[in-house]
């Protein structure tokens, strides 16, 4: 989450005076994460968020991510609800963004990644899979294996200031995922961005899953790949192996992965290691002056990738 749009008191008050959410106590920013601009709103009736989207999250998008969440948390998937309006609409516009509110979720994110952390998570991850199987919208990965490359190419000749080894280990690992990628995978709806500060906690159980606005169809066992890269490494960027097999152990307990799945998984994370990477580079390279966030290390995805690159087979993520 992060505040690229600044809303003003007046807008404000009357954005929200066209909900029956009650009238408006406080709004504050939230600096954090690299999205969206949101807002966290207090009302004489309760806490709720307020999300601004900006221009990487595309306006036609939207119905999909709204109606995903309404459609999951109908199922009891712990996430965010939209609000509705007055009148109906969920999504709407202020300061001249698409913008909607949704229900606050009590919990925090952990600072501190622990295995019990990691099965929770991998429970949750299946159990939102399962959930999400007869929710009728379709949206395709907007940043899948094909958008890899053209996203490289508009920080390919920048790529340098970063670090010398990025544009030809890059070039490499595009070369190498493209020929691999694996087809015909189980697929479905997956959230593709389930990072620590998207996942909350109360205590040591899981109470929310937030930030659906990369959800898409895909393989169920890329949405594991980016989890693995998100929750299972170290700060020194080392791999800890009890906290894979404890995030797939539990997957696994709510649904079984196929053979093909577990043969895919190296190449899935090499992708996924990739995919953040590159997204990382641009957004080092092209944060907007002011934005109340501080980009990302793309490096940090450059060791995960180095990890990847030496696995031979799944029993380096904890798997017999």
């Amino acid at each position: 989450m992060a505040v690229y749009t600044e809303v003003s008191d007046e807008e404000m008050s009357a954005f929200i005076g066209e909900y029956d959410i009650g009238d408006l106590v406080s709004a504050k920013g939230i600096a954090e994460g690299v999205e969206n601009s949101n807002y966290l709103i207090r009302t004489t009736v309760d806490s709720y968020i307020l999300t601004l989207y900006e221009k990487r999250v595309r306006e036609e998008d939207l119905p999909f991510f709204l109606g995903l969440m309404d459609h999951l948390a109908d199922r009891d998937i712990p996430c965010p609800q939209p609000i509705h309006g007055r009148d109906g609409k969920a999504l709407r516009r202020l300061a001249g963004r698409p913008a909607a509110v949704t229900s606050f979720l009590e919990g925090l994110w952990t600072k501190k990644i622990r295995p019990v952390h990691c099965a929770e998570l991998g429970g949750a991850l299946a159990q939102l899979h399962a959930a999400g199987a007869d929710f009728p919208i379709r949206r395709m990965n907007g940043l899948g294996p094909a958008d890899w490359r053209p996203l490289y190419q508009q920080a390919a000749a920048r790529a340098h200031e970063v670090d010398e080894t990025l544009a030809p280990l890059i070039e490499d690992e595009l070369a190498a995922v493209e020929r691999a990628w694996p087809e015909d995978l189980p697929a479905g709806v997956i959230h593709a961005d389930l990072f620590p500060d998207n996942v909350f906690f109360i205590g040591e159980r899981l109470s929310g899953l937030i930030d659906f606005y990369f959800a898409c169809n895909d393989y169920f066992a890329y949405d594991l790949a980016v989890c693995l890269n998100a929750w299972c490494f170290e700060r020194d960027r080392s791999f800890n192996i009890t906290k894979a097999r404890q995030l797939l152990s539990a997957y696994r307990a709510e649904r079984a992965l196929s053979q093909a799945e577990l043969e895919a998984l190296p190449t899935l994370c090499r992708g996924a290691s990739l995919r953040f990477l590159l997204t990382r580079l641009y957004d080092w390279l092209n944060c907007p002056a002011g934005a109340l966030v501080k980009p990302k290390d793309p490096m940090e995805y450059a060791a995960y990738l180095a990890f990847h690159r030496q696995v031979e087979g799944p029993g380096a993520y904890g798997l017999d």
